[in-house]
């Protein structure tokens, strides 16, 4: 029987597109070294457990300026240079004090059993359902402190320089309507220059899927002992954002600050 924890991305895939082929489910399940990953879930751990417990297996470091504020509570928002890494770390340091928080990501990341319990999913493949636009209301209206991404997609290279796109302006209308302050947070780090080159490829040919997604796994397994940096900025209150600019103009302001951290 089947370790419930384990995960089988031929299965996953094949829920959001049944005709693919089977040369390619092999070949995915390689690189994204789906047994390396199983020897992880089928531990069991949920949740922050999941979270601290991966950071420990991929020997990770991460090194922290700055605080998590008390009260709450917030949304926080960070770049996203690494795709997987900079995820867990964040919701690692954000729960470890016993705090609750939720990561906006994904769908594909709900399919890891000890990882859905923190993860609010939005679809990076396909329409958006209305569940899913339900989903996200419920969780920045509850009490829970929210964790975003705003760029929804991780960092690439552009003009020399590794950063996000812009950034959507979803995460602090939400905010706004919820009454939470924004916490800036800045994660310091960096893919291989391989994931770049795909990047340019999927520009320059319009590729519609994301094909940097599938070697974001290989990403993480290759960053296995590395050490990266958080700097936590202080919070900004909800009132700050009034309508002396828009919405969009005042997420790129956050966008700035939290590159300035």
């Amino acid at each position: 029987m089947p370790n419930p924890y384990e995960i089988d991305i031929e299965q996953v895939i094949r829920s959001r597109f049944p005709k693919a082929p089977r040369l390619l489910m092999r070949l995915i399940k390689r690189l994204i070294h789906q047994d390396f990953l199983n020897g992880f879930f089928r531990q069991g751990f949920t949740g922050i457990e999941f979270c601290h417990e991966a950071l420990k297996y991929l020997n990770i470091r991460i090194q922290v300026e700055g605080t998590i504020p008390q009260g709450g509570p917030y949304t926080f928002v960070s770049n996203h240079p690494l795709g997987g890494i900079d995820g867990l770390a964040l919701l690692d340091l954000i729960g470890s004090d016993g705090r609750d928080v939720k990561l906006l990501g994904n769908d594909f990341l709900a399919a890891i059993k000890g990882l859905a319990p923190m993860i609010v999913p939005i679809s990076k493949v396909g329409m958006q359902s209305r569940s899913l636009k339900s989903n996200i209301d419920q969780a920045f209206g509850s009490d829970v402190n929210m964790l975003v991404c705003p760029a929804g997609k991780v960092s690439r290279k552009t003009d020399g320089v590794i950063q996000d796109q812009k950034w959507a302006k979803t995460f602090l209308q939400k905010s706004i309507e919820t009454r939470r302050d924004i916490v800036p947070m800045h994660f310091i780090g960096e893919n291989s220059r391989r994931f770049y080159r795909i990047g340019r490829m999927e520009k320059y040919f319009h590729l519609r899927f994301p094909l940097g997604m599938l070697f974001l796994p290989d990403e993480m397994y290759r960053a296995q002992g590395s050490t990266y940096r958080v700097v936590i900025g202080r919070p900004i209150p909800y009132q700050t954002f009034d309508s002396s600019k828009s919405l969009n103009d005042w997420a790129q302001d956050i966008r700035k600050t939290v590159y300035e951290l």
